[in-house]
């Protein structure tokens, strides 16, 4: 009996192994997915970025999602402050996109983190901005969200970062 069975196991095994073979080769276009998404994550954070240190406030604004739950922080030595809302967010940088300049200083993002959850993504980095006068090293966080096939910021949250002090 156990003779009889092994001409179909043998044919079993082979094709599990033309199974274990053949799918990852399939699937790797669907696993290279990630990596897709993650530069398109990337590339709405460095335009979002971009526009607002251009004072390009239509490129800034059509980088957000507007929402009310969208949320906007910053924290540094002096003070920390936040924005509840994209109608806050948009109201408050009035002022800035009237009055400033387009900045020249450099910017150079160093990716920590860059996470995709279906229809959502996290991102972590940290961000040098470096002009004539000194470099400002912030902390940064991002949440955006997927919609209509098009990633969205919906949340900004910056710490600067200070040099530790040497003890005396």
């Amino acid at each position: 009996m156990l003779i009889s069975l092994l001409p179909r196991i043998a044919k079993r095994k082979k094709i599990i192994l033309l199974l274990l073979f053949f799918v990852p080769i399939t699937l790797s276009p669907v696993c290279a997915q990630p990596d897709k998404e993650k530069e398109a994550i990337k590339a709405v954070i460095i335009r979002e970025t971009s526009s607002f240190m251009n004072v390009d406030r239509k490129n800034w604004s059509e980088s957000w999602l507007h929402t009310p739950y969208a949320y906007w922080s910053y924290s540094d030595s002096t003070s920390s402050t936040f924005i509840d809302g994209w109608d806050a967010i948009d109201k408050t940088y009035d002022t800035y996109f009237k009055t400033q300049k387009p900045s020249t200083a450099k910017i150079s993002d160093e990716w920590i983190e860059v996470r995709v959850y279906g229809t959502g993504a996290y991102a972590r980095f940290i961000q040098k901005s470096t002009d004539n006068i000194d470099i400002d090293e912030t902390s940064q966080i991002r949440v955006l969200e997927k919609k209509d096939g098009k990633w969205w910021v919906v949340h900004v949250g910056v710490v600067a970062k200070y040099a530790k002090k040497q003890a005396n």
